[in-house]
């Protein structure tokens, strides 16, 4: 699927959304949360902001309706393991949206210790709920990046998650 510009289709409104909730986490990741992470910044103070920065109220609300599941899913019991090496079969709606560079990149993240199965989980839905047809690598580092930083205890794996996201050379093998 590809945006037309000046052409407002039902497609061309699906990308522009999705690139827009995602430019909104990532300017309130940048502004907000990734600066001053100790604080709770105050929610129409951000929405203000973003205001101010150009987003439409539509963006600002879909962006914190994902932050809130998100923050529904920061601290959930472990999952149970049964082995050390778990399979993950991508379900269709997850292959429709996510290519092979997407899918493979997920499974290098878990097999290099970065994402255990449970982040894996909460960063594909987080993922889904971006309600795109179309999600790229770069949205799904930043997805990553975003999941990481919100879980407690997950620093580490944070810090190499932020290194692997200006790393553009990489090949990514599971």
């Amino acid at each position: 699927m590809k945006y037309i510009p000046g052409v407002l289709t039902a497609a061309n409104k699906r990308l522009i959304m999705k690139e827009n909730v995602l430019d909104v986490l990532m300017y309130l990741f940048e502004n907000y949360f990734y600066d001053e992470p100790e604080e709770q910044p105050d929610r129409s103070c951000m929405e203000e902001n973003l205001h101010e920065a150009g987003f439409s109220n539509g963006e600002i609300d879909k962006a914190f309706e994902w932050l809130d599941g998100l923050a529904e899913q920061r601290y959930q019991p472990d999952f149970k393991m049964y082995t050390d090496q778990p399979i993950r079969v991508f379900v269709d709606s997850e292959t429709n949206r996510l290519d092979t560079a997407c899918r493979d990149f997920l499974m290098y993240l878990s097999n290099t210790g970065i994402l255990d199965a449970q982040r894996r989980e909460l960063v594909l839905d987080r993922l889904m709920a971006l309600e795109s047809d179309e999600i790229t690598l770069e949205d799904v580092k930043w997805v990553v990046l975003m999941v990481l930083f919100n879980q407690p205890g997950q620093e580490a794996n944070y810090a190499w998650m932020e290194d692997l996201m200006f790393d553009t050379e990489q090949d990514y093998r599971h």
